[in-house]
Order: structure tokens, then C-alpha cells, then sequence
């Protein structure tokens, strides 16, 4: 089902069903629109399932429809745009609408923040096409007497801002150069005339941030582990090593001293080799700490 609708206030809309709807300034019309330029009943439309018949009924007030003026009558399609006196109203599919509304959140919405004194740190959001100029037809209107009545176009092209100058009399200004088109960055001074504004959008993706994805464990920490395990092997080769040189002296005692001496010499190489193997192992340690501390740091992760 299609709704018409005030351009600037949505707030003022009708649903279009049968068999009619009527727009006007007075009480009784569907869709009250309280504004001199309005005649007390502008306009009807028939409704015959998804057909529209636009007819009017002022007298010769002013009735457009997408800029041509209507004397008699006319059909209506979804998104034509009309004009009833200054006012300005769209045939609208509101499922239509909310898929697009639902696509364009997605998006970060880019605004003019305004610099000239009258209006100081106001922020006026841009949609996908805004027209900035004096007149009340325009989505973005400043009393002016400096601007045109359309001053300029604003577009939004796949996330990017433009400006299109509409042949102003005094002119668009992009960074204090005129231009007449040319694409828009967020931090931007963007001037129509002597009414400036700052530009608030996205950033370029040169501008982001990358982010680093998830790095796994280091190989320095599987290194770790089998460290530890040599480790282990080798306390219970020293426990097993002194172990038979207990036994052997215990056995060999008469055999005599030197038996005994011998033991205990076998007993001291057994010592040394242990110690000489922590001392090994605590260099292969170090060293893999070393190497897992370059790693980390290579990968920014330290």
C-alpha cells in the first residue's frame, strides 16, 4: 500500500486508499496541510487498487507533479513528487523505504557542521541527494539573501561526498578554491558563499586502522615444553647414574681401597656430567627465550 507524504515533516502523511483522498488546507481533507499557499481543498486522489488519479481542485492555485504543472488531471506512480502550493509531497512505498533506510544504516552518515556566526556548531545531517539553496523547495534552507535559491547539490556516490555547484550566482567553495563539482573529505571547509561549514563524514580507508589478526602459539613455546621434558630425562639418568654407583661400591668393598677409590671417582664423573648437563640445558633455555622475545616483538606483539 503507497502513503503520500510531506517531503520535510513525515509526520504529515495519508495512507492512499480507496476510493479517495483529499489534500488541502481545511479541516475535512485527508491530509491537512496548514499553509496559506494551500487552497481548502487543493487536490483529490482516486484510488483504484494500485492505480492513482491525481485531480485538481483549487481553482488555479499552483499543483506540480515532478516539476510539470497540473491543470487537469494526471496518473501518479511510487516516488513521483508533487508540488501543492510551496508544500512538497511524495508518493512513497514504505516497504521500500524501510529497506533502503535499513541499507543506508550501514553506512556512517556524513553532515555539514556549521561555521558562520548566525548558526554556529548546528549540524545539518546529508542525505543521498541534498539541495542547499534560499528557497523553501530546497532539503537544506538558509534565508539568505547571498545564496541562490538552489545554490548547490549534495551527493552521496557508494559511501562518497559531492558537491555540485547548480550555477550559483556567488558560488561554491571547496578548501576556499570555487569549484564546480568535486568530491568531499571529512574535515573539508565547504562554503557557499560566505556560509561555511565543516564537513563530518567517514574517514578514507587510509586513515583506518588495520587490524592484526589472531597470531597462534609460538613455536618458542612448543620449544619450551620438550625443553622441559629433556629436562626430567635427564634429572632421572643423574638419579639412576648414582644410584648403581652406590651399588657398586657397596659391592666391592673387598676388593679394597682402591676399589673404593675408584667408586668414588666414577661417583665424581657422574656429578660433573650432571652439572655440565644443566649447564647445557640452561643455555638452550636462554636462547629460546631469547628467540620467543624476538618473535613477539617482529609481530608486535610485545
Amino acid at each position: 500500500m503507497l502513503k503520500l507524504c510531506d517531503v520535510k515533516d513525515s509526520s504529515q502523511s495519508v495512507w492512499l486508499v480507496a476510493p479517495k483522498v483529499t489534500v488541502g488546507r481545511g479541516s475535512q481533507c485527508d491530509l491537512t496541510l496548514a499553509d496559506p499557499s494551500v487552497a481548502k481543498l487543493h487536490a483529490e486522489i482516486l484510488v483504484d487498487g494500485d492505480e492513482l488519479e491525481l485531480h485538481n481542485l483549487s481553482g488555479g492555485a499552483q499543483l506540480l507533479v515532478n516539476g510539470k504543472l497540473i491543470e487537469g488531471s494526471c496518473r501518479l506512480q511510487p516516488n513521483d513528487r508533487l508540488q501543492v502550493g510551496d508544500r512538497q509531497l511524495a508518493v512513497v512505498d514504505p516497504k521500500i523505504t524501510r529497506l533502503k533506510a535499513a541499507g543506508n544504516a550501514a553506512n556512517v552518515a556524513w553532515a555539514l557542521r556549521a561555521n558562520h556566526p548566525a548558526i554556529v556548531g548546528r549540524v545539518f545531517p546529508v542525505r543521498e541527494t541534498t539541495i542547499v539553496g534560499r528557497s523553501d523547495e530546497c532539503d537544506l534552507t538558509f534565508s539568505m539573501s547571498h545564496l541562490s535559491r538552489r545554490h548547490a547539490r549534495l551527493e552521496v556516490r557508494e559511501g562518497l561526498l559531492f558537491a555540485v555547484d547548480l550555477g550559483s550566482a556567488n558560488g561554491t567553495y571547496l578548501n576556499n578554491q570555487r569549484i564546480t563539482e568535486s568530491r568531499v573529505r571529512r574535515g573539508d571547509e565547504l562554503r557557499f558563499d560566505s556560509l561555511s561549514f565543516s564537513v563530518v563524514g567517514p574517514a578514507d580507508d587510509l586513515d583506518k586502522t588495520t587490524v592484526r589478526q589472531a597470531v597462534t602459539v609460538p613455536e618458542a613455546a612448543r620449544q619450551s615444553a620438550a625443553l622441559d621434558q629433556a629436562m626430567r630425562r635427564s634429572q632421572l639418568g643423574m638419579r639412576s647414574q648414582t644410584d648403581d654407583a652406590r651399588s657398586t661400591a657397596n659391592e666391592g668393598g673387598s676388593f679394597g681401597e682402591q676399589e673404593s677409590l675408584s667408586a668414588g671417582y666414577r661417583g665424581d664423573s657422574a656429578t660433573a656430567s650432571g652439572s655440565s648437563s644443566w649447564l647445557w640445558l640452561g643455555v638452550v633455555v636462554a636462547g629460546a627465550a631469547a628467540a620467543g622475545l624476538f618473535w613477539a616483538r617482529s609481530q608486535g606483539l610485545v
